[in-house]
């Protein structure tokens, strides 16, 4: 998998060496403000006459959390199942259309029910991947800033390697997938089962360990710069002890710093978090539920 990865950031990295694409704001979902930058302005001159032009502005309001103890139930019952499908269709990945739907349905009814406010800062802990949208190692960093750094306008590059990526590596079976965040660091713990390799009588198995920092710019929102990969866990003979015993860490953030002067800085948003499930978006609005470990 490192290889294909490595092999395409540096092909993303030639065609963007003259700058980055900036992101655009997500969009505002139905039913609730998702942050800051998504408000509305009134002009005063379209107001009716039967109403006051300051009663029709809208108050500035980012996103948005209710401790109503009557929802505390409704919460629960969506939970349960969000878990029960996600269980059934292993994360999403095995959804027919029908549950895709599902799925959209009970996140977006839970984040119009986010009881945590500032929910970007109140993550901290341990989290295993439920259930996205979207390719599990996505919720990586190290891909994180693949996307990002190509922007909106080279989209389908990063898009289309992620699906040769995917298929390359077809064979493969992705295991748990952990995040641990902290007040400014996030840490991205894939287990990877490569298949039967030439010469080896077992079945290639590792953890490709990611790092990146973790600044929250807003109550909802991180931006991500990814620092660097390695891989421990390995059960390659004689090679496994070297790299649990070195630091044998591919510095990621060096390497965009040289090729692109900067590191790519990933969006990512937090419309709900409670004690035990948080629902994060990517800048494609694509989601990961996190449930914590």
């Amino acid at each position: 998998m490192r290889i294909s990865a490595i092999a395409l950031l540096l092909s993303i990295a030639s065609h963007q060496a003259k700058g980055f694409a900036s992101y655009p704001s997500f969009a505002k979902r139905d039913g609730f403000a998702v942050s800051t930058s998504c408000l509305h302005s009134m002009s005063t001159d379209d107001a009716p006459s039967d109403y006051d032009a300051e009663d029709l502005t809208p108050a500035k309001k980012s996103v948005e959390f209710d401790t109503r103890e009557e929802d505390s139930e409704i919460r629960d019952a969506l939970k349960r199942e969000l878990l029960l499908l996600s269980s059934v269709t292993n994360r999403g990945e095995y959804a027919s259309p029908e549950e895709r739907d599902i799925f959209v349905d009970l996140i977006t009814q839970l984040e119009a029910l986010n009881p945590t406010l500032d929910p970007a800062r109140n993550c901290v802990g341990e989290w295993d991947l439920c259930c996205t949208n979207t390719q599990a190692f996505r919720s990586s960093p190290f891909f994180m800033a693949i996307r990002s750094a190509v922007g909106n306008d080279n989209k389908s590059i990063a898009l289309n390697g992620f699906d040769i990526h995917d298929r390359a590596t077809a064979a493969s079976r992705i295991g748990r997938v952990r995040q641990t965040i902290t007040k400014d660091s996030l840490v991205s713990e894939v287990d990877l089962e490569v298949g039967m390799m030439p010469g080896l009588p077992v079945v290639v198995k590792g953890t490709v360990i990611t790092t990146a920092s973790l600044n929250t710019v807003a109550p909802e929102t991180w931006e991500v710069s990814v620092e660097g990969t390695k891989v421990k866990r390995s059960n390659i003979p004689f090679l496994d002890q070297y790299l649990d015993d070195n630091s044998l860490e591919l510095p990621i953030g060096q390497v965009y710093s040289t090729i692109l002067g900067k590191i790519p800085a990933s969006l990512l948003k937090t419309f709900y978090v409670d004690e035990g499930i948080r629902i994060t978006r990517d800048e494609d609005d694509n989601y990961f539920v996190f449930v914590r470990a």
